[in-house]
């Protein structure tokens, strides 16, 4: 699970890098975007490539920025801890592959203040996708249904209710905001709405919006503490939201596995 998570590592980078500008992630080739010489195949493998061209291209030694290794060595740690707590289960890849689509996200976000739809609303189709096979805790809507469906289906009604709901919620946020203070509140996007919907559809609704309350406590401290120790004009800059919600939703993820483990064991 390590080494799968590095390798799934080194394709987020080309993710991160691509699509943003709107490049297949296909073709072409990974390449050098300095010198534009193609990335031979030992000179791309996780991690060990880096150290051993000491963070240089070989070709042009071009500085290749540390956000590499760590992308790829976080999403192998995510991976090897999923596999460690949860075994050779279908919550472990649930959890491997929320990690994984976190970790792009975030950074995505940090460097480009872009959330891209490819893994914002592709997530979120991963997440229902999931769903009905991944033993979860019941959500609200299983008060009123679990008479009428089969405990899969119940999982994916659950986990649709829990994106759409969370999604809302927080498209509500800044159109209340624009009502109240007649301008709008551009520390929210629509990338926010759509990453929420992701979160919802793997965590479901209670850790999703607890994951908008941690999330907005870590911009708040974080985000505004930064802006006024580097002098940024509050009114003009760009707080990556999304990072802070990312980050929020794996410190969730991680409790509300401990919760469900401890009182119903519904992960397994």
């Amino acid at each position: 699970m390590f080494l799968a998570g590095l390798l799934l590592g080194s394709f987020l980078n080309v993710c991160i890098y691509r699509f943003p500008r709107d490049i297949s992630i296909v073709r072409p080739r990974s390449h050098c975007p300095f010198c534009g010489r193609m990335v031979a195949w030992y000179d791309n493998i996780p991690v060990l490539s880096w150290l051993m061209l000491h963070g240089r291209c070989r070709h042009c030694l071009a500085t290749i920025h540390w956000k590499y290794p760590a992308v790829e060595l976080a999403t192998g740690l995510a991976f090897l801890l999923s596999a460690v707590y949860l075994g050779p289960t279908a919550a472990a890849a649930k959890y491997a592959a929320f990690s994984a689509l976190i970790i792009a996200l975030v950074v995505t976000d940090l460097e480009e203040r872009i959330l891209p739809d490819e893994l914002t609303l592709g997530g979120t189709a991963a997440g229902l996708a999931l769903a009905p096979f991944v033993q979860s805790e019941p959500g609200i809507l299983t008060f009123f249904l679990s008479n009428y469906l089969r405990a899969p289906w119940m999982r994916l009604v659950d986990a649709a209710f829990a994106a759409a709901a969370s999604a809302a919620l927080l498209w509500v946020i800044p159109w209340l905001y624009q009502k109240v203070r007649h301008r709008e509140g551009g520390w929210m996007g629509l990338g926010d709405v759509k990453m929420m919907a992701m979160v919802g559809a793997f965590l479901g609704l209670r850790w999703s919006l607890f994951t908008m309350f941690v999330g907005g406590l870590l911009g708040s401290v974080i985000g505004f503490g930064y802006i006024y120790f580097r002098k940024k004009d509050p009114s003009t800059y760009e707080l990556p939201f999304g990072s802070f919600l990312g980050a929020a939703a794996l410190l969730v993820a991680v409790w509300s596995e401990a919760v469900v483990r401890s009182y119903g064991g519904f992960a397994r």
